[in-house]
């Protein structure tokens, strides 16, 4: 038995001998033993056609022994994996939908408790008392017990799939202490007989037939200058590592390889636009931007200034301006931005501004309006829900030119509007929009400079990662005499006293707000809530104080009308879902109050925040919560902790992960990822980024014979992958 184990394990050492090849990458999957047609089609869901795409599946962990925690060293919060067998099932409850299935894995140290709320029936089936498995989540701890719900789960069976030149089952390689790669598989895969052990069958199968990287994807020299593990070897230890150490070199290799190639679409079009367009130089500055600097009732920060210097460096060079403006709440961007449209006005040329919603188009258009039009600046508001006579009105005068800047919605980017010349493009809040309407804007003039602006601070590798192609600009600096808002967290028994608290500010002259979450799964149901506890608080706990509305689904005039009457002070307190959540400035407002606050994002947590603190009062934040989980209460004890928007985007991005935190609106190099982490990764990022940028300042068109291999790998792997991120 023993001399059989030591063969078994050779399977990471004697991959690939020359003799058994007979396929190519482009193989068709269903060329491998095992693969019918059935199991071709959800392979194939899962993006794995050829074995190219088998070999590109990489596991997504690896059960290492020396990695395990036993039951017993469990903390409530952390996410690990846990190696143990199964001693009790059962199914809780008979009704559909509401039952859940429960199996209780046991170790030498203690018992870890699993629930399943879907899924049962299978689950059920699948998770049998008396076999091992290691299973992977977050824990939580109810009393003493420790918990995971819906763990991913692996079943260490002692069975052999096949006994086939020493290839051996997930049980033996973990009792021998090899390192098991665990491969990514949906519900339909477990269901069609691909577990993860089956997928490591087929891709050992597929190394016996084909060499992954064989052919390089990299220079010699790149390799060397970043001590790079071979292409073909990072593959065999990615899928079959013989050690930590290999192991750690083959995934430093396909990171940085896949970074590189995510960089060298950023080198290539920012090559691109310097070589071949050519925007509008603005060579005048003066009349209109050194009265509009005149005008200012208080004296730009230093970094306000650097940025305008900055931008207007870039307005100047006769190339696309193409810049990421990022500042935290309040740190004085629009005012930036109004530099740079008084630039365009004294080189004749007009600007459009365009926000993510009506109610901040409508802010933005009055603040301009005021101070623009005593310098003799024209600004006009174009909006969905304008009346068919004003739109007219305002469209005509901008393609007349007689409009010099236009501030709106999405309402700008349609067919019917057209500019007399557009010289500047401002998109504010850009990751509200998708990069088709970003590229629809830009297309309303020949190669315009284009600023987007976001006051949702992103983490520097998300920036580096999605962004790579802009030029950045960042204020972390507030404007002086600003006031950090306190933030407190409270419990719903507790909301008494904050509604006191509330009262004594009102009192004494502020303002305040109380938001309600509106979550996408249950609108309807949320802006019941919103409203009712508005007509409840107006009748009794604040019936002697004047209340206003806000929420989504009225109307334009409706909600600017209320924010009007908010501003001017004749409403004291604003009850609201999170309309309010960007742009809405109010100085006098020093309370907001967030229920539920649990159940809403950092990031939005944040931009509610900066609703107050505007002004020269102190401001109150307090974060009500029914029930938290341990991800809300790490969101919560984030916001308590510190007001810097930057830092807490690096918060959100631990806790979130990269996807989640641009949304599903930020398509481009991130969503073509699947081996680097852009929270992990920056210091690889920043290495391949040099080398990208590098290479296309030698090689612009990667024209050269040494090149010859990223050009087509690129084109062939990468191109489409990253389609979306060449729009700025």
């Amino acid at each position: 038995m023993n001399g059989n184990k030591i063969v078994k394990v050779q399977i990471y050492k004697n991959l690939n001998p020359d003799t058994t090849i007979k396929m190519t990458g482009a193989t068709a999957i269903t060329s491998l033993k095992g693969v019918g047609s059935r199991k071709a089609s959800i392979l194939k869901e899962a993006g794995i056609v050829t074995l190219d795409d088998l070999f590109e599946y990489f596991p997504r962990r690896y059960l290492d022994r020396s990695a395990m925690k036993s039951i017993g060293a469990l903390v409530d919060g952390e996410t690990v994996t846990v190696v143990g067998t199964v001693i009790k099932t059962q199914v809780d409850g008979d009704v559909p939908g509401r039952a859940r299935f429960k199996a209780w894995l046991g170790d030498a140290s203690g018992v870890l408790e699993l629930t399943w709320f879907r899924g049962v029936r299978y689950f059920s089936r699948s998770i049998v008392q008396g076999e091992s498995f290691a299973v992977h989540g977050k824990v939580s701890y109810f009393g003493r017990h420790a918990q995971m719900q819906h763990p991913d789960y692996d079943r260490l069976s002692p069975d052999l799939l096949e006994s086939r030149k020493g290839e051996c089952s997930d049980f033996e390689l973990y009792n021998t202490g090899k390192i098991i790669p665990i491969y990514p598989t949906s519900e339909a895969m477990k269901q069609a007989g691909l577990s993860s052990r089956s997928l490591r069958s087929l891709v050992f199968r597929a190394f016996e037939q084909c060499i992954p990287g064989k052919e390089e994807n990299l220079t010699p020299s790149m390799i060397a200058a970043n001590a790079l593990m071979p292409l073909a070897e990072a593959y065999r230890e990615i899928h079959f590592p013989s050690s930590h150490e290999q192991l750690a070199r083959a995934r430093y290799r396909m990171k940085w390889s896949e970074l590189f190639y995510a960089q060298l679409l950023f080198a290539l079009r920012h090559s691109e636009i310097r070589r071949t367009r050519d925007a509008v130089k603005f060579t005048r500055s003066g009349e209109i931007t050194r009265m509009l600097y005149a005008s200012l009732p208080y004296e730009l920060t230093e970094a306000q200034k650097t940025v305008v210097r900055e931008i207007y460096r870039d307005l100047r060079s006769g190339s696309p301006m193409n810049r990421l403006l990022q500042g935290d709440v309040g740190s004085g961007k629009t005012i930036v931005a109004m530099f740079a449209m008084a630039l365009a006005v004294d080189n004749g040329l007009q600007s459009a501004f365009m926000a993510p919603t009506e109610i901040l188009a409508v802010q933005h258009y009055l603040v301009m309006k005021r101070f623009f039009n005593p310098l003799g600046l024209q600004v006009g508001l174009v909006t969905g829900r304008q009346g068919k006579k004003e739109r007219q009105a305002v469209l005509g005068a901008i393609s007349s030119g007689e409009l010099h800047i236009a501030v709106g919605t999405h309402a700008m980017i349609e067919p019917g509007v057209s500019y007399a010349s557009l010289g500047l493009v401002i998109i504010d809040e850009q990751h509200r929009f998708g990069v088709l309407q970003r590229k629809a804007f830009q297309e309303k003039a020949i190669n315009p400079h284009v600023l987007l602006m976001t006051a949702t601070p992103i983490p520097r590798t998300l920036t580096m990662g999605v962004f790579g192609d802009l030029d950045v600009s960042v204020i972390r600096q507030m404007p002086a005499g600003r006031i950090p808002v306190r933030t407190i967290l409270k419990s719903e028994e507790e909301k008494q006293k904050v509604y006191g608290f509330l009262r004594t500010q009102i009192a004494e002259g502020r303002q305040g707000y109380i938001v309600y979450p509106l979550v996408e799964e249950s609108e309807k149901m949320d802006l019941k809530a919103a409203v009712e506890s508005y007509q409840e608080l107006s009748a009794t706990v604040f019936a002697d104080l004047r209340l206003g509305l806000i929420h989504g689904q009225m109307t334009a005039d409706e909600k600017e009308s209320v924010m009007e009457q908010f501003r001017s002070g004749v409403i004291d307190l604003l009850v609201g879902t999170t309309v309010i959540e960007v742009g809405v400035d109010v100085p006098n407002a020093t309370v907001m109050v967030i229920e539920h606050a649990e159940r809403f994002g950092l990031a939005q947590l944040h931009q509610l925040r900066g609703r107050v603190g505007r002004g020269g009062h102190r401001s109150t934040c307090f974060l009500l919560y029914a029930k938290m989980s341990v991800d809300a209460r790490e969101r919560l004890a984030a916001m308590e902790s510190t007001t810097d928007g930057f830092l807490i985007s690096e918060m959100d991005a631990k806790i979130r992960g990269a996807g989640n935190i641009l949304g599903k609106e930020q398509s481009g190099t991130l969503s073509g990822l699947r081996v680097a982490d852009l929270n992990k990764d920056f210091d690889i990022m920043q290495s391949a980024r040099a080398a990208a940028f590098q290479l296309v300042d030698e090689d612009f068109q990667l024209r050269r014979a040494e090149h010859r291999h990223i050009r087509e790998c690129y084109l062939r792997h990468y191109h489409d992958r990253f389609a979306l991120a060449d729009i700025g």
